[in-house]
């Protein structure tokens, strides 16, 4: 299984529309929205998670491709970098 990072989606974006996409090319196993924790508003980028083959046929397809008027950004994702831990603020 690869993890493949979808973005610049609009943000009226739908995970079956998004799953529909990339099932052409592959077995999708997942699709994660993400969204902003305070407002729970859809962030433009999801990861989609599907079998080897399927993935770099997907990547070839749909990277700069036009959906929803935007160009798409699709690559296999990479592990997230460590980030220091944060300071909390004091008012």
């Amino acid at each position: 299984m690869k993890q493949l990072y979808v973005g610049n989606l609009p943000y009226q974006a739908t995970e079956n529309e998004i799953k529909a996409v990339f099932a052409a090319h592959g077995e999708v196993s997942a699709v994660r929205m993400m969204n902003d924790r305070e407002t729970g508003r859809f962030r433009g980028f999801c990861f989609v998670e599907m079998e080897d083959s399927g993935a770099q046929k997907a990547i070839d397809a749909l990277n700069d491709q036009d959906f929803g008027g935007r160009k798409l950004r699709v690559n296999e994702a990479r592990e997230r970098e460590a980030r220091p831990p944060r300071r909390e603020q004091r008012w």
